[in-house]
This record gives C-alpha cells, sequence and structure tokens, in this order.
C-alpha cells in the first residue's frame, strides 16, 4: 500500500542531496517473520548528507495483514528544523492512520511562528485529514505541531489519492524551509539543538507504541536492538539510564 510513499521520498532524497548511507548495525536492515501462515519482512535504509545528519525510513511488508512506512528526517545540528516525521499504517485495509508532522524541538513563540506556521495552508487544505483522536501513547504537546495530520482513513482507495497528495505536500515544504534555513552561528546553539535531538530519541524510544508490533513478528530481543540501536539510536535503554 505505502511502497509508492517509500519510492517517492527515496527519489527526492536522491535528487536533492549527496546521500552517504549510514551503516545499520547486523540483523536490523532487514528481517523475515513467517509467523502461522504469515510471511512478513521489515527493511530499512538509513542516510545523511551535509544538511542532514540522519534520513532513515522502513517498511514492513505482511501481505493485506500488515503495511507500515515509517520515517523520520533529522537535519544536520546546525539547523533548528523540526524533525519531518512519518507514520503510515495499516493492517488488513481496514484499520488505516496517518501522522504526518514537523515535530517541533521547542515550543516558544518565535520558534513555532518561523518553523511551524509555515504549514498552516497545507493543513488546512487537508483538514480533513486532520481529525481529533486524543493520543494514547504521547504527549500530543510534546514532539507534536498544531498542524499534525493524524487521521483514521476508512477508505483505502483514498491513500493513493488523498493521503499521498497531503505526502508530497509536505515534504515539498519541508525541502523548501530546509534550503532557505540559515546555519546556526553560535555553538551554544547547536548544542542545544544536539539536546534536543537526543531528548527526542529517548522520548520517542521509551514511548513508541511500535514495539509491541516489532516483538510480536521478530520477537522481543530483537525489537529492543531495533528500537534503541536504529529507530532512536540516541536513545539509552532505562534499564542502563544512569
Amino acid at each position: 500500500m505505502y511502497q509508492p510513499f517509500l519510492e517517492h521520498l527515496r527519489q527526492e532524497l536522491f535528487a536533492r542531496f549527496a546521500l552517504e548511507a549510514l551503516p545499520i548495525p547486523a540483523g536490523l536492515d532487514y528481517q523475515l517473520s513467517e509467523r502461522g501462515r504469515q510471511r512478513t519482512t521489515i527493511q530499512s535504509w538509513c542516510y545523511r548528507s551535509a544538511e542532514l545528519r540522519k534520513a532513515r525510513y522502513t517498511y514492513i511488508d505482511g501481505g493485506e495483514a500488515a503495511q507500515v512506512f515509517n520515517s523520520v528526517i533529522y537535519p544536520a545540528y546546525q539547523y533548528d528544523l523540526p524533525l519531518l516525521g512519518i507514520d503510515l499504517l495499516s493492517f488488513n485495509r481496514k484499520k488505516i492512520l496517518v501522522v504526518l508532522d514537523f515535530q517541533p524541538l521547542f515550543r516558544d513563540e518565535a520558534y513555532l511562528s518561523r518553523h511551524i506556521e509555515p504549514m498552516r495552508e497545507i493543513y488546512e487544505r487537508y483538514s480533513d485529514l486532520a481529525q481529533p483522536f486524543e493520543m494514547k501513547f504521547y504527549d500530543a504537546n510534546q514532539y507534536f505541531s498544531r498542524y499534525l495530520l493524524f487521521a483514521r482513513v476508512g477508505d483505502p482507495d483514498l491513500v493513493a489519492t488523498r493521503v499521498f497528495s497531503a505526502y508530497k505536500d509536505y515534504l515539498d515544504l519541508y525541502w523548501q524551509m530546509l534550503a532557505a534555513a540559515k546555519p546556526l552561528e553560535h555553538p551554544e546553539a547547536v548544542q542545544r539543538v544536539t539536546c534536543a535531538h537526543r531528548d527526542y530519541d529517548q522520548y520517542s524510544a521509551e514511548r513508541d507504541p511500535a514495539s509491541g508490533l516489532f516483538s510480536s513478528y521478530f520477537g522481543h530481543e530483537w525489537a529492543e536492538r531495533f528500537l534503541y540501536e536504529f529507530l532512536f539510536a540516541d536513545a539509552v535503554p532505562l534499564a542502563v539510564t544512569p
């Protein structure tokens, strides 16, 4: 279901940036599960460039039972831009969830006005994909913007049309903002962004509901490695947090 989304992101990244592949820990770039009669694969990619410190994306293909596309784009530390977060999930082609957002690193009004307010026009264009559901695992006021697209889609056909259109528009705006961004001049400001990236990974690793999905298909040990060694590599497992 989401292969066109993956391919579009891949094409955009390679067309716009001089990418270098980042190593993925052994055994985490690809895994196969044959639980029961269901064959499910998970595959991941990770790159960096001068503008992006990490651009990672992952695809789970379990046939009609499960289709999941996840990506987070981390700008280089010298930019205080939000992170680009993408989560597209489908289970049995009935439970379809869409999450698209510029995830703010800071909450002060000056930051939000500069980096989040440009999303408003696109958000209003796709207001049908901004549904007021309560978040079960996250605080909506932390690392989510006021222009988050968060929707349960009832018609699978809308994924290839309405959702794909919104996805491309959000990506286009993000590339524009990145191209226009001015590098931070002061080491203290860069360090503040560095800490914010680390805090984002820690927060996300501790709350990501996908860890249960990974465990169910690929086992708990693999899921923990995937969470802390790849998805949120700057996070520290709680058991070993000083």
